[in-house]
């Protein structure tokens, strides 16, 4: 329990970090700017595969001292390390797949740029509570319950399949039910009230915006209420739409994690530094997505090829070795090369062209 403690703390004042000091006044993030954060949280995401590698080989807080119930191997450094990188590659590049929906989420509730920043890092600290628990509730099944493996297995293999035969549809994020769910049960204003999620009628402190630049917009809807209602701003919207994004991704994104390894430590830790930099790739990708489309049929066939590996771990064991596991860190990485390079090479024609 103590080396959870100690990470938390570490991440929840990397974050401190990040919105108390470096993002303390709302703005818009640039391209250069979101590359740059999204290099530190990478750097600090590989790093700490270091990090794993002497805890686990000194076996340090009691850590890789007991039985992988996913492989049934213990985890020294070196394989400690291996399981983490391929989590961490395995979870970062399923949460690409998010920010196709998070642009869409914002595109059609019209967020405006320089609040963004702050729905994705609320928003984070929502994930790391839900997948926190959904890890912690997974890693027991796996344990006590083996066969959970193979349902997981078959899971993400029906899922590959899905996300390479199904054709897109367009989703309106106005219409998912969690939206109406949310207007029928709490005023929601027509405007945004600056970085606010939630204002009260009556109170010019939380309907106007201290931001220099935005001019405060009369809003009918808070007209309308009683005074010192709580209202929901558009904001708000957003924020639980995100969070609702994040739900549904990871019941795709966990049961993959299991394929890799059933060690609470480095699910958890491989998770929470995948979706830590989501909020900068958000930034750097959001305005190329169009360009890499043959990254949704990359992913699909990395969730295959972990399906496969879940129902298939003994038989790839005794073909591969002990090595299996970096063996499918190679095979993950090429597919995943190969769908960028793809898409850069091989353009989408445009609807002109077609």
């Amino acid at each position: 329990m103590l080396v959870y403690i100690v990470f938390l703390l570490f991440v929840f004042s990397l974050l401190a970090l990040d919105l108390g000091v470096f993002h303390r006044k709302s703005h818009v993030i640039g391209f250069k700017e979101s590359l740059g954060w999204s290099a530190v949280w990478i750097t600090l995401g590989l790093s700490f595969s270091a990090l794993v590698y002497q805890a686990y080989d000194h076996h340090w807080w009691g850590l890789g001292s007991t039985v992988d119930a996913v492989d049934g191997l213990m985890n020294d450094g070196k394989l400690a390390a291996t399981k983490y990188l391929t989590g961490y590659v395995v979870e970062k590049s399923l949460s690409v797949d998010n920010i196709f929906v998070i642009a869409m989420v914002f595109g059609s509730l019209a967020v405006p740029a320089r609040y963004q920043h702050r729905v994705l890092f609320w928003g984070i600290l929502g994930a790391l509570v839900m997948r926190g628990a959904m890890i912690g509730v997974g890693s027991a099944l796996v344990t006590h319950f083996h066969w959970v493996l193979y349902v997981f297995g078959g899971f993400l293999i029906l899922t590959g399949l899905k996300m390479l035969v199904m054709k897109e549809k367009e989703e309106h994020p106005e219409n998912n039910p969690l939206v109406r769910w949310i207007r029928k049960f709490f005023p929601v204003t027509r405007e945004y009230h600056g970085q606010h999620f939630l204002v009260r009628a009556g109170d010019p402190a939380s309907l106007e915006s201290s931001e220099p630049g935005v001019v405060a917009v009369a809003d009918p809807v808070v007209a309308a209420a009683p005074k010192g209602k709580w209202l929901i701003t558009p904001l708000m919207v957003a924020l639980l739409l995100v969070e609702f994004t994040d739900l549904i991704f990871a019941v795709d994104s966990i049961p993959a994690i299991f394929a890799i390894t059933a060690d609470p430590f480095l699910v958890f830790t491989s998770n929470v530094f995948a979706i830590l930099g989501l909020r900068s790739l958000y930034f750097a990708l959001a305005g190329m997505i169009d360009q890499f489309h043959y990254l949704k049929p990359a992913l699909a066939l990395v969730l295959l090829v972990v399906g496969v590996k879940m129902l298939a771990a003994k038989w790839l064991k005794g073909m591969l070795g002990d090595s299996f596991n970096f063996t499918i860190l190679g095979v993950i990485l090429a597919i995943l090369a190969c769908g960028v390079i793809a898409s850069l090479v091989f353009k989408k024609k445009s609807p002109a062209e077609c």
